[in-house]
């Protein structure tokens, strides 16, 4: 087995990541995951994940990328596997992700399965020294979106062209794997799958039986478990196998040597008949009842799960290696930190409960395109990972730190010890089912100084992302030392527009004697307001007007008492803007929404961050001054972070209309 068996052995799992490696088809639009992040033309991305303690790495081999056309391309490949096998990182190869292939072939041709059979061949001779392979990543959860809901390629729409597509997925992982071992007889299948649980009211449990038994098809037809004893072989003889398919899976069993299990929060569904309660983009139905299908935890009064209840599960029915494949969620940073501690500490529980959990998978360490539309548009839309790639290089977040710190068994971040909004009352959207469960935010409050006009929506996001605040709208030195005295915050927050230097000498001071960072909000008046000039974090600040005489000494003096200081500056808001008296002259502005201001300066606080941040919107050209201070925002903000704003998050309990809600 793959280095996994090791850390099992210490008696916990090992960490692992994964790349995002979608090439995807919708209609028109392709989408290729790894040019999109920069993986595929950067040299040090292997290197990065092996300084954190990563054990094993999910590494993309991709036949589209790869092998498109003949002579194939290994020159990416070759140098990210030299770079894993240098640092002593397990490889575990996928061929196929989300993906039909080369076009003009796709799921339901014939050619999938030998040309994935021919590219699997030739992916072993040129790297004998790898163990571990994903033929097909997922292929139940691929063949259910590409050929019964027909988002994907090539958007088929009924149960018999679902079958034909997982059927080709899986012929080919069984094949793929005999060609490889005729290379490598020691290579190991490492079979991953969506293992979702779907529940449901009363009315509809044979549905949800149902779909909790289809989940459970890749895995038993590699087993070969798939005879007419089965529960879902007259189904599938129903909806087009034939027996022979049926029986060529048996008589060809291609255990797994590990279960990947993917679980994801809105993975879990709630079946409810009850239309009227859910918006009509919900409602679906069989050929027998009409009903809503929505996220488990959305509507669920109880705790359901989560990867710990899922590796459970799986334990109990194969009693096989396992290991959770993909970790990830799209929210605030200190959310997808609560979730992937969470999957951590479920699947360290399934271990001492007798499953043999090998190792906890980070998902998208470099981030991920498009995802909030089931990659069906090009939006520019990116969730970050261990890494945010918006900047020059790779830059690590807060996930980083808590990767690192799970890697090598040292203490937690603290922010990753929260409540998550999956198990905060909040979460809930629809009418509960069954009694509420829920726990109530803990951890360190953030202190939050002053009554400026980013006070209130600093403290909403608090509420909002689980984060417990203390606020001091004024403040003396025995005022600050009673508000920290019943517990240490993990950070302050100065948000008063017109701070004195006294103040701030005071807020700085006591960050530092604590050893919290300092958050402090700025803005572009410590600029002159040159016509036309975009200025970013490296030039020097001279400002023109007294109000930005004050805010940079606000920003000297902090930093140079508070080594952990960060300072956020940021244009008007759009209010601001179009409320302000209008010019003759059009000048540039850089607006930002308050919200997503807040929401980001947040983000880059938990990963750490230190030093002056700009964070921006689009530059627009706006007739525009400000109260009698001409010229003073007639220049764009710009950043050489990478750091811009505008990029909402699709997992957050507070949304005011259910339909907002992304079904991801």
């Amino acid at each position: 087995m793959v280095d996994a068996a090791r850390g099992a052995d210490r008696g916990r799992p090992v960490l692992w990541a994964g790349l995002e490696a979608t090439v995807s088809r919708a209609g028109d639009l392709h989408l290729d995951q790894l040019a999109l992040s920069g993986c595929a033309a950067r040299s040090g991305d292997m290197d990065r994940l092996a300084d954190l303690g990563i054990r094993g790495v999910r590494l993309p081999v991709l036949w589209e990328r790869t092998a498109p056309h003949r002579p194939p391309d290994w020159a990416w490949s070759d140098h990210a596997l030299a770079r894993l096998e240098a640092r002593g990182v397990d490889a575990i190869v996928g061929l196929v992700h989300h993906g039909g292939g080369p076009a003009p072939i796709h799921l339901l041709d014939p050619a999938f399965v030998s040309g994935l059979v021919s590219f699997a061949r030739s992916v072993a001779e040129r790297y004998p020294q790898v163990q571990a392979y994903t033929p097909v990543n997922e292929p139940l959860t691929t063949a259910r979106f590409s050929a019964l809901y027909g988002v994907w390629h090539p958007h088929a729409r009924d149960p018999r062209s679902w079958w034909t597509a997982l059927k080709h997925q899986l012929m080919a992982t069984v094949l793929s794997m005999d060609a490889i071992r005729e290379v490598q007889p020691a290579a190991q299948l490492v079979q991953t799958e969506d293992l979702g649980r779907v529940f449901s009211t009363p009315a509809l449990q044979d549905q949800a039986a149902f779909e909790n038994e289809r989940r459970w098809l890749s895995f038993d037809l590699l087993l070969g478990r798939v005879d007419d004893r089965h529960p879902m072989y007259r189904y599938l003889l129903s909806v087009g196998a034939t027996e022979e398919d049926l029986r060529w899976f048996v008589e060809r069993p291609c255990p797994p040597d590990l279960l990947g299990l993917n679980v994801y929060v809105t993975s879990e569904r709630f079946l409810d008949e009850h239309l009227d309660r859910y918006p009509e983009r919900t409602h679906g139905g069989n050929h027998r009842q009409r009903y809503a299908d929505v996220e488990a935890v959305r509507v669920m009064g109880a705790r359901h799960g989560g990867p710990g209840a899922r590796l459970i599960e799986a334990h109990e029915r194969y009693g096989l290696p396992m290991a959770i494949t993909e970790v990830q969620l799209h929210c605030t940073r200190e959310e997808q930190m609560r979730w992937l501690h969470g999957a951590w500490q479920g699947a360290v529980a399934a271990h001492a409960a007798g499953a043999d959990v090998r190792a906890v998978t980070v998902w998208a360490a470099y981030g991920a395109f498009e995802w909030h539309s089931l990659l069906t548009r090009r939006d520019g839309h990116y969730e970050s990972g261990l890494f945010d790639i918006r900047g020059a290089c790779p830059r690590p977040t807060a996930m980083a730190r808590l990767a690192q710190a799970l890697a090598h068994g040292t203490p937690v971040p603290v922010l990753a010890r929260g409540v998550g909004w999956w198990a905060r009352p909040e979460r809930l959207l629809y009418t509960p089912a069954g009694p509420v469960e829920g726990e109530e935010p803990t951890g360190p409050p953030l202190l939050v100084l002053g009554r400026g006009p980013l006070t209130g929506p600093l403290r909403r996001a608090c509420d909002v992302r689980g984060l417990r605040h203390t606020h001091l709208p004024r403040w003396t030195p025995q005022s600050l030392a009673q508000a920290v005295r019943p517990e240490r915050p993990w950070a302050a927050a100065l948000c008063t527009s017109a701070v004195s230097i006294r103040a701030a000498r005071q807020v700085a001071a006591l960050c530092a004697v604590l050893k919290i960072p300092l958050l402090v909000f700025s803005s572009p008046l410590v600029f002159a307001g040159t016509p036309g000039h975009t200025w970013t974090e490296t030039d020097t600040p001279v400002p023109s007007t007294r109000r930005g005489q004050q805010l940079l000494r606000v920003e000297r003096l902090t930093q140079q008492l508070c080594p952990d200081t960060l300072i956020v500056r940021a244009g008007p808001t759009p209010e601001a803007v179009m409320t302000s008296r209008q010019s003759d002259d059009a000048v540039m502005v850089t607006p930002v929404r308050r919200e997503d201001l807040i929401r980001c300066a947040l983000d880059v606080l938990v990963d750490g961050e230190t030093g002056v941040w700009h964070l921006a919107e689009d530059t627009v050209m706006l007739p525009f001054t400000d109260d009698g201070e001409r010229g003073a925002w007639s220049f764009s903000l710009g950043t050489v972070r990478g750091q811009l704003l505008g990029n909402p998050y699709g997992n957050l309990p507070h949304l005011r209309d259910p339909a907002e809600v992304a079904l991801v």
